[in-house]
């Protein structure tokens, strides 16, 4: 059907389309069709037009306990169209292209306001299976059973319902198949480089984990002006794509002997790294982020300087 007559038969009634729902813990996703309610006040449904896999949906996907909770429609990283509005939504309206996130920005309290902190206090984040403002779902299958949402967003169905406070407005000639990575991963390693650590020109980076969020670290570095990129990653091929990002210099942990990663460093930069990036998750490459880092004045902590990449751009 097209999008256009949809849209104008559709508001504010409820749209019959497919989904891919998670029924079971670690079961194969059921495409089958579901019933999406029209937004409420401060809400937004979206028609998704491309929607990608992140490593967090499949965490989630195997969890048996809570916040692992079934059926739910899981997906976080995507684009789409904004089908239509609720009421009090003026920061968009149809035909929009949108990214929609799982951190909220409510534009009002006064972390939104900052530039020091992208952590609302209106609309603060968890790992809600409903919608942030009232608490219910907009999904149910057709026999009337609710569907659980996944971080305010689910993306693996043609049409979602999505906070206005979790929705940004981007320029439509994006290729969506990039865009909507920018809803996640890209958002937090680019972020955590330029926003959260605030990395200064000519300095020098490490980065533990060349994943994506890694790779996106390095691309927010050499955006910042950093001279030298140092990537840690145990898969060598990891350097040929980094080098796309700006990596530098790269650091295999097999090939250094008897020397912790962090030894290896502080002698290829005589004293170590301005900035810090843990972007696997392990304790040990924490340890081994805040070890390399170069020892500062007394008034910065060289804690201060170590991140584990979480933030993002808003």
């Amino acid at each position: 059907m097209d999008p256009e007559k949809l849209s104008s038969g559709s508001r504010g009634k409820p749209i019959r389309c497919r989904a891919a729902v998670s029924r079971k813990p670690g079961e194969p996703l059921v495409m089958e069709e579901i019933i999406v309610a029209p937004p409420m006040p401060h809400e937004v449904r979206i028609r998704i037009i491309c929607t990608s896999l992140c490593h967090s949906d499949i965490i989630f996907w195997k969890m048996k306990d809570f916040p692992g909770i079934f059926p739910r429609i899981l997906g976080h990283e995507a684009i789409g169209i904004v089908e239509s509005v609720g009421e009090d939504v003026n920061e968009v309206t149809e035909g929009d292209t949108v990214i929609p996130t799982f951190m909220s920005q409510c534009g009002e309290c006064a972390d939104c306001r900052s530039t020091k902190s992208n952590l609302c206090t209106k609309l603060p984040f968890k790992v809600s299976p409903f919608m942030p403002r009232y608490e219910t779902s907009r999904f149910t299958d057709l026999n009337g059973e609710v569907l659980y949402h996944f971080l305010f967003v689910s993306s693996f169905t043609e049409y979602t319902v999505v906070d206005i406070a979790h929705v940004t407005k981007i320029d439509p000639a994006v290729t969506p198949s990039r865009a909507c990575l920018l809803g996640c991963g890209i958002s937090t390693g680019v972020g955590a480089a330029w926003r959260t650590a605030n990395v200064e020109k000519g300095s020098t980076v490490a980065i533990f984990g060349l994943g994506s969020i890694g790779l996106a670290v390095a691309e927010g570095a050499r955006l910042c002006g950093a001279t030298r990129i140092i990537g840690v990653d145990v898969n060598q091929q990891k350097f040929e794509i980094g080098k796309k990002f700006g990596l530098t210099d790269f650091v295999d942990p097999a090939n250094c002997e008897n020397k912790s990663v962090s030894q290896v460093i502080i002698e290829m930069t005589g004293g170590g790294a301005d900035f810090c990036f843990e972007c696997v998750g392990l304790a040990s490459l924490v340890q081994e982020a805040y070890a390399c880092c170069r020892k500062v004045s007394v008034r910065t902590h060289p804690s201060t300087r170590a991140f584990n990449s979480l933030a993002s751009l808003s």
